[in-house]
């Protein structure tokens, strides 16, 4: 099993968690956040927490709530993140930029911790001829951005207009440009895709554990994903490929994923490969956001 983290994202910095909370650096600006999996004490005291932060996330429901600022700081601002690859032994990189934003749900536009998928993915599909590259779930699209930096056909799907329009914001921050967004419910759309025959040679899916479509369809990661993954698999191109599973949910084991990866892999010789992804803190500890599986096959 393997342990994930990103290594080279400057703009971002995890400070310290605990206390069921995290506080963190996007670029200039320190916030302060729920988080679940924080049941461990701080290391830093609630007055250190509170002089460095710029703003702190207050909750009013289970859904929603407001923030709280400390110090003048924007409602909007961006930060960048470097994609390495080595080709023919030189370093090269290229430049994402995302515009990050204050939500009313706790959010900022951005999780910090799927950089190491963005760098797998544009590794996988960098020079590769013509690939075709699917995110699921897609959010304000790092993945797709990733992929299309890659040179690869791009389609981005998640269920909420102004997160897709987000992501297209992200892309042109990023001076990139043509990648396909679709709002759809995920499971509709990838029965959509087995029908008309498409194939992809990358696929990423990341389903939240609850979740509603654009037209009120329900998603519960429990009840839906083993459906999912069945559909998703179809669409997956058996002779080179890359996929990568997210499972964020408290409870959720890696074995989750390699037993429902695990067919496909003996099946088509796929190498599979288990493990969680966390974020190293300043403080010393170390916070885990989820689980993963990923198929590749060169």
């Amino acid at each position: 099993m393997q342990l994930l983290s990103p290594t080279n994202f400057s703009d971002y910095e995890l400070l310290d968690c605990g206390d069921f909370e995290k506080l963190e650096r996007f670029g200039k600006y320190i916030s302060i956040r729920p988080e679940p999996q924080a049941v461990w004490p701080k290391i830093y005291s609630n007055s250190e927490w509170e002089k460095m932060a710029h703003i702190k996330f207050i909750p009013k429901s289970s859904s929603s709530g407001e923030w709280k600022k400390f110090k003048t700081m924007p409602d909007q601002w961006t930060i960048n993140y470097n994609l390495k690859t080595n080709e023919q032994n030189k370093n090269t990189s290229q430049n994402l930029v995302f515009r990050l934003g204050l939500t009313s749900f706790k959010h900022v536009g951005i999780f910090p911790e799927q950089a190491v998928n963005w760098d797998k993915i544009y590794t996988f599909l960098k020079n590769k001829e013509k690939p075709k590259f699917l995110n699921l779930f897609a959010y304000t699209g790092g993945a797709s951005i990733a992929a299309r930096a890659s040179g690869a056909d791009v389609t981005h799907v998640d269920s909420i207009k102004q997160v897709v329009s987000w992501a297209n914001e992200n892309m042109q921050n990023s001076n990139l440009d043509n990648i396909r967004w679709i709002v759809d419910d995920a499971l509709k759309f990838v029965k959509k895709e087995i029908r008309r025959g498409n194939f992809y040679q990358s696929i990423i899916l990341d389903p939240p554990s609850f979740g509603h479509g654009p037209n009120g369809e329900k998603w519960k990661l429990e009840d839906n994903i083993a459906e999912m993954i069945e559909g998703v698999l179809q669409l997956l191109d058996t002779k080179q490929h890359l996929l990568i599973l997210n499972a964020y949910s408290l409870g959720f084991s890696a074995l989750v994923p390699e037993n429902l990866l695990k067919p496909f892999a003996n099946k088509n010789k796929s190498e599979l490969s288990i493990g969680e992804l966390y974020l190293n803190a300043k403080s010393g500890v170390k916070l885990p956001l989820g689980v993963w599986g990923s198929l590749q096959k060169s």
